[in-house]
């Protein structure tokens, strides 16, 4: 038999909130929880030294914070970086928006169910994002800085095809891969090739870093999107 696959670091001031989450994952055959941290400096150091695949990390903590952590890890470019989702305990949190801008691959909440929990370290490891789309908008519309989109060049957003154009639309939506291939009658293979070359075009890290985009260019409108 081969051994978990995915590795998760958990990072949380609150030791039961940790607790919690272990003995969730812990229980799934293809998860293992390899850290905690109860800081933002110690989960820097676990993460470099441990290499997780995932990490939870907790978005209001003393000293370093979820989301300055977020950006030292995803700014590390020497190696890979994980793929980190936020813990809130608000849906609508700047700091939420923030760390989806510096690349974190979505969010939970805390009071989030073992199974819910449990899908979303699955759905992260395969790069689609934990993304709600009422809740998206409602963040958007809250705190999106249209401002924000010009730090990628408007040619860059010209070189995509129609049809790279209408997948980072879907995308934008908070739509998964098998959802995009239901709504445009393709592959799942064919989605992620055109994911592929949208983030490489835009410059972006990750899907939720192409759903704050879409909605700060103006390529999806908060008021549209369901």
């Amino acid at each position: 038999m081969t051994g978990p696959s995915l590795r998760v670091l958990i990072v949380d001031d609150q030791a039961l909130v940790r607790a919690g989450f272990r003995m969730i994952l812990e229980a799934q055959a293809d998860i293992e929880v390899i850290g905690e941290a109860a800081d933002g400096e110690t989960a820097i150091r676990l993460s470099n030294r441990l290499r997780p695949d995932i990490v939870l990390m907790d978005v209001r903590m003393p000293g370093l914070d979820g989301l300055e952590t977020t950006r030292r890890l995803l700014g590390d470019t020497s190696r890979p970086a994980p793929r980190i989702v936020i813990l809130t305990t608000f849906d609508l949190d700047e700091y939420v928006y923030a760390a989806m801008q510096a690349g974190a691959s979505g969010f939970l909440l805390k009071d989030v169910s073992a199974e819910q929990l449990v899908v979303a370290v699955r759905t992260v490891s395969v790069g689609d994002a934990l993304l709600a789309p009422s809740i998206t908008r409602r963040l958007v519309e809250r705190f999106a800085r249209p401002d924000a989109a010009l730090a990628i060049a408007p040619e860059a957003v010209a070189s995509l095809t129609p049809r790279e154009l209408e997948v980072f639309r879907l995308v934008a939506r908070g739509m998964s891969n098998a959802e995009i291939a239901a709504e445009l009658v393709v592959t799942e293979a064919t989605v992620k090739t055109h994911v592929a070359a949208i983030l490489g075009k835009l410059g972006l890290r990750n899907r939720a870093q192409a759903v704050v985009f879409g909605y700060e260019s103006g390529v999806v409108r908060a008021t549209a999107a369901g």
